[in-house]
């Protein structure tokens, strides 16, 4: 879990200009401390502007998920839902999301707020109330979410279907937002256990950024967030390991959506790893922009698929690297299948031009350099690098490691994960079709 708390200001906007390689973002500047109870903190004083899901358990999917939404529904000290409002009223926003590794709650506001912001925050993790009425009403919600976010719309259970084949034992194959039955079948004491399991101090990280003085807001993130409990028990960290894939994994799949859709995914490794690197960029390479090699074969030169993407899902633990492609009508699966395994097959018998690569990671600097515009954004590379790398100094460090990502890394990443053992094939096809 991380709790970060932002300062809002205005920032210039960032242009990228067409050199032959990109600028190196300035650093970022910060302080760390861990409070007696486990909670670490890492401050980072900008005045530049001064206007101030893989922790659940089988059968209990969509937790982390749904106790995002019930963060918000009061405290000890705060009524339910007025949170939000009381940020709002002091011209701040406020918001959280969760992904499969952490759940973060997000605040920008004016900086003489910021006591304000650090006791709500606070006060939110030492004394939330956890009612059944105020959980049964919160897990409708997200069931509805679900329903339109992932049910309704078409290709809306791509993702689902996906890790639900690539994955046999890590909780990556379970869907951030949780199943239906497994939403159903959650009680009010399954809630109350996660939270004293997983909403700790030593399970958090506040990240402060933006224009106030360290010296000051250190003892005030002391005096409020000290206060909290440490855990009745240490916070636990059994998540079951995926096991090496030992031959091509095929299945076919009948959905209820218009058009046939091809996968091609392969299991690669995690987050700060060094194949994770040149990883990124070959990414960058296949899927990034009409031009990419991916869309550019099979939608605009061979005129196989209506759309076809990407992604190269870098996370804690080893993931996916995956494209997909949506068969155009005359075309079939199978030729889609093909031309996508080519792809990747290039990738390890020719080397990528160096204009190619010099491109993927202009691509990749353009986006690093607007992903630290705002106070926000800078709070975001901070709490990732601390948290998910244990390693704060990489906030700064891997954009001169992604830099230096040489046509040889590319191709060694290739030959070492796009092989055909550890490749996941998925054809899926309207309902009704006939699965073959």
């Amino acid at each position: 879990m991380v709790l970060r708390i932002l300062l809002t200001g205005v920032v210039a906007a960032v242009v990228l200009a067409p050199i032959e390689a990109a600028v190196r973002p300035p650093k970022l500047q910060y302080e760390m401390a861990t409070l007696p109870n486990g909670l670490r903190v890492i401050l980072s004083e900008d005045h530049s502007t001064p206007i101030g899901s893989k922790n659940e358990r089988p059968g209990r999917t969509g937790f982390a998920h749904l106790f995002e939404h019930m963060m918000f529904k009061g405290s000890k000290n705060v009524e339910p839902e007025s949170h939000t409002s009381i940020v709002a009223s002091v011209g701040g926003r406020s918001n959280a999301y969760t992904t499969e590794d952490e759940t973060v709650f997000w605040q920008t506001l004016p900086s003489q707020y910021l006591p304000l912001s650090i006791w709500l925050e606070a006060d939110r993790m030492a004394t939330l109330r956890i009612d059944d009425e105020a959980f049964r009403r919160e897990r409708e919600v997200v069931k509805e979410e679900r329903r339109l976010r992932v049910e309704n719309p078409p290709y809306g259970r791509l993702n689902e279907i996906i890790y639900d084949h690539a994955f046999t034992t890590h909780p990556y194959k379970h869907p951030t937002i949780g199943s239906m039955a497994d939403l159903e079948a959650a009680s009010i004491r399954d809630v109350r256990d996660f939270y004293d399991t997983y909403y700790v101090p030593e399970n958090a990280t506040v990240t402060i950024v933006g224009d106030f003085d360290t010296a000051e807001v250190l003892p005030m993130v002391t005096k409020y967030f000290g206060r909290v409990p440490k855990a009745a028990r240490p916070v636990p960290r059994d998540i079951p390991e995926e096991p090496a894939q030992l031959a091509e994994r095929r299945a076919v799949v009948e959905e209820a959506w218009p058009l046939p859709a091809v996968v091609v995914a392969y299991h690669v490794t995690y987050d700060g790893h060094p194949d994770a690197y040149p990883l990124h960029i070959t990414a960058k390479i296949m899927s990034d922009g009409q031009s990419a090699r991916i869309p550019r074969q099979l939608v605009y030169e061979k005129r196989l698929a209506l759309t076809a993407f990407g992604s190269g899902n870098i996370t804690e633990d080893p993931n996916l690297f995956y494209s997909v492609a949506i068969v155009q009508p005359g075309q079939t699966p199978e030729a889609v299948e093909r031309a996508l395994i080519e792809e990747f097959e290039k990738l390890i018998s020719e080397p990528v031009a160096d204009s190619e690569l010099q491109r993927s990671k202009n691509q990749f600097a353009r986006d690093y350099i607007v992903s630290r515009e705002s106070n926000q954004d800078k709070a975001l590379h901070l709490a990732h690098a601390a948290v998910i790398h244990n390693d704060i100094t990489t906030a700064d460090g891997e954009f001169d490691i992604f830099m230096n990502v040489s046509t040889a890394d590319v191709q060694r990443v290739a030959r070492t994960y796009f092989t055909p053992v550890n490749r996941v094939v998925l054809h899926i096809l309207p309902k009704g079709s006939g699965s073959r």
